[in-house]
């Protein structure tokens, strides 16, 4: 390996931690299942939580888009790290439904900034070919994180730190921790950037939803989202509705879940290299459209692991090949297609309140009914990547 290759893949690194802070968003499924338990919530209004969060992606995506423009994308991303880090702090001094709702809230506006500018900031160190892999590969350092979120919940819920009272709260000053590390990490790595288009507003973002590939991916990214934030949310509340699991048994649902996600993410790293992405990822829908129909079919302990790894597998490079596809449709204008993709994450918003509604109304059925629309569009979409 030749210097100047060393000192890229070593700015990966930074790169790389701050994807694994980008995982934190994934704490609000299986947090919210604990404020439910804790305050006594339908499922519509703890649904409100992950919707919350994933409700700034809306507000807050094409704005980033012309923030960077103006600052770069090192210093938003800096600044999506900081509030990050203050989205962490509060749940340390309690857990009231004021208090979660402006952890969460902080939490979004945090993850909004960091998606939209993480993104096209690692395409300065990695083009080409190499980005759709190398974008799954921080999927796979982001999952990490996510499926490592149940599993610090329960550890404190069985008081494993008596001493601090937080109970499954503990999982966000371990978080917190690594945030600050993130921060100070990124901020000491030269990233050389290319030249913004510093005239370029939010019209002009929003414009480019009239490119119909551009329009298709955004929505594309809606269901991919909608589908993770779902199975997120969802996949415990079946177990404790089929089989009469408690909640921290049930937990392990969201756990094996992330698990065959990072597992994905780490196969397809390798798997986007010598195969195209368009054949990938029809096989990557199939596998959710089975578990999909195993979910509806079968209430067997068994199966319904099997349909939660499936869909954990499934889901795990649809993000990573729809922003690529996006980005390489319009070179030229990297930062808006960004913000534009990251705005489609307002998916986890809308697919957890029709869930809620679904669940309520004919139990979980309905919720997993929801999720099923989002997969056949996916489907859809297959049919209009170019290779």
């Amino acid at each position: 390996m030749t210097i100047d290759n060393k000192i890229k893949y070593g700015k990966l690194i930074p790169v790389m931690l701050c994807f694994f802070a980008m995982g934190f968003v994934d704490l609000v499924g299986i947090a919210s299942n604990y404020v439910k338990a804790d305050l006594g919530l339908t499922d519509s209004e703890a649904n409100i939580f992950p919707s919350l969060v994933f409700f700034w992606f809306l507000i807050f995506s094409v704005p980033t888009g012309v923030l960077m423009n103006k600052i770069g994308r090192k210093k938003t991303v800096l600044l999506s790290l900081v509030v990050t880090f203050a989205s962490l702090l509060i749940p340390i001094f309690g857990d009231s439904y004021g208090v979660m709702l402006c952890s969460f809230s902080l939490l979004g506006i945090g993850n909004a900034l960091m998606q939209t500018s993480l993104n096209p900031l690692l395409s300065n160190i990695i083009s080409g070919d190499r980005l759709a892999s190398t974008l799954t590969f921080g999927q796979f350092v982001k999952a990490i994180a996510s499926f490592l979120a149940p599993y610090l919940a329960m550890w404190g819920s069985l008081q494993a730190i008596p001493t601090f009272g937080l109970g499954w709260r503990m999982l966000f000053p371990i978080y917190m921790v690594i945030a600050i590390f993130a921060i100070l990490f990124l901020s000491v790595t030269p990233i050389e950037e290319e030249k913004a288009d510093s005239a370029s507003g939010f019209m002009d973002c929003l414009k480019l939803l009239g490119k119909p590939f551009i329009l298709l991916s955004f929505l594309g990214i809606m269901c991919h989202v909608g589908i993770d934030v779902g199975t997120n949310t969802t996949a415990p509340k079946i177990l404790m509705e089929r089989v009469g699991m408690t909640l921290t048994e049930a937990g392990f649902a969201t756990s094996l879940y992330f698990i065959f996600r990072t597992l994905g993410c780490f196969s397809g790293a390798f798997i986007l290299r010598v195969m195209s992405a368009k054949r990938f990822f029809l096989i990557s829908v199939c596998c959710m459209l089975l578990a999909m129909v195993g979910l509806f079919a079968f209430h067997s302990l068994v199966i319904i692991y099997v349909c939660i790894a499936l869909i954990g597998f499934g889901n795990s490079n649809v993000f990573s090949i729809v922003f690529s596809q996006a980005l390489l449709n319009r070179p030229d204008k990297k930062n808006e297609v960004s913000g534009l993709m990251i705005m489609g994450l307002f998916g986890g918003t809308v697919f957890p309140l029709f869930m809620g509604f679904a669940s309520d109304a004919i139990g979980q059925d309905g919720a997993v009914a929801v999720m099923t629309v989002g997969v056949i569009y996916l489907l859809f979409y297959t049919l209009k990547i170019k290779h």
